[in-house]
């Protein structure tokens, strides 16, 4: 008797979405905008992405952005992402799909990834992550069939490895060049797309493993319903979010102290001490925001307003909106274009990451109204189930 596979449930419709992991993206990606935007700020001497000897209201913007938001943001998007793949197989699963297909489903979902990922760090923003996402769900697939104690123990073991400190100072890495990083903010189109071709294959490939550690944590909560169901998991979140934010703050402290000009740039050592301080902490801290968020999303969830909402819409469009932001990285920062990395001030370019997602949030939310996906939701669909 021929086996018969059973065809492939399509992804959650909107109206069946539950609040707390969408409203986590859509916060979120305001604090990667947050995250993106000092880097573009091009010409001087730097310190963890920071335009060197900050003063005012640029030190004080400068300090709250390295301890609150850098290294925060990624981990939990991260942590959300490997909760949407953790839910895709169990999607799967409940549908009667055997394993072979759903992780052929997975892994050409994670191929395509990969492709729009290249595509977008050649054309718009060379520090894309959707190409790592993609690399570490391709190779992370077969980690969904297992117990959860050994998921548990490749994640320690990722997150041991990324706190060691090594010879570099990690997220605190010094520049004293006083020329354009012309792969962050590109001459010309052509010179864009040459150095940033040579440049990809040498980072995309190493940003999988920084990852890891909160992807994996993010399959072991899809597998307890912890955000599907914050409800039941309140105790939990709470400590998670008082402790994971506390951690955060101040764990990223010293380089925000640092970075603002408030304390004095130490020795070597100590540098690389304060960098991987930062970026060890950064994975609680992410996990404590989202933790927030949750908590958040239970007191929320009966009555919805207009804000929550719209803020869920872009996290349901979490991929069109990022996308969206890098189009304006390009028009503002690239020498063909408007050429203002030279120009603006640290507090400056925050304010247009701030304007940039209040555009996003406007922009899903009319989306929303009208019961439309993102198209780049709607393309990674139809590829990834072919229909």
């Amino acid at each position: 008797m021929t086996a018969v596979t059973a065809p492939a449930p399509g992804p959650t419709r909107l109206g069946e979405r539950v609040l707390a992991p969408d409203l986590a993206r859509g916060f979120m990606l305001l604090c990667i905008a947050l995250a993106n935007s000092h880097y573009f700020l091009q010409g001087g001497p730097t310190l963890g992405g920071f335009p060197r000897g900050l003063t005012g209201v640029d030190g004080v913007v400068a300090g709250v952005l390295s301890s609150a938001v850098d290294g925060r943001s990624y981990p939990m998007f991260a942590t959300l992402f490997g909760y949407g793949v953790a839910h895709i197989y169990a999607r799967q699963q409940a549908a009667g799909r055997e394993w072979k297909p759903t992780r052929k489903l997975l892994r050409r979902r994670s191929l395509w990834m990969i492709a729009i990922g290249l595509l977008h760090g050649l054309l718009l923003y060379v520090g894309d992550i959707i190409a790592a996402y993609g690399i570490l769900a391709f190779l992370l697939v077969p980690v969904l069939r297992w117990k959860d104690r050994w998921v548990a123990g490749l994640a320690a073991l990722f997150f041991v490895v990324l706190a060691v400190p090594y010879g570099d100072s990690g997220s605190l890495a010094i520049s004293s060049a006083d020329k354009v990083d012309t792969t962050m903010v590109p001459e010309t189109i052509v010179s864009q797309l040459v150095d940033r071709a040579l440049a990809l294959p040498l980072v995309v490939p190493w940003e999988p493993v920084a990852l890891a550690f909160p992807f994996l944590v993010g399959i072991l909560a899809a597998r307890h319903r912890v955000l599907d169901e914050p409800a039941r998991h309140l105790t939990l979140l709470r400590w998670m979010a008082v402790v994971g934010i506390a951690v955060g703050l101040l764990g990223g402290l010293p380089t925000g102290l640092m970075v603002s000009g408030v304390i004095a740039q130490p020795a070597d050592a100590t540098l690389n001490l304060f960098g991987t301080l930062h970026d060890s902490t950064g994975y609680f801290g992410g996990f404590g925001y989202a933790a927030a968020i949750a908590l958040l999303a239970v007191r929320l969830s009966a009555r919805r307003g207009v804000v929550t909402q719209a803020i869920a819409a872009v996290g349901q469009r979490s991929m069109t909106c990022y996308l969206s932001q890098s189009v304006v990285w390009t028009v503002v920062f690239a020498g063909y274009a408007l050429d203002l990395s030279g120009t603006l001030s640290v507090t400056a370019v925050a304010g247009i990451a701030l304007a940039t997602w209040l555009a996003t949030v406007v922009i899903a939310d009319l989306m929303r109204r009208r019961d439309r996906r993102g198209p780049f939701e709607v393309l990674l669909r139809r590829l990834t189930y072919q229909r």
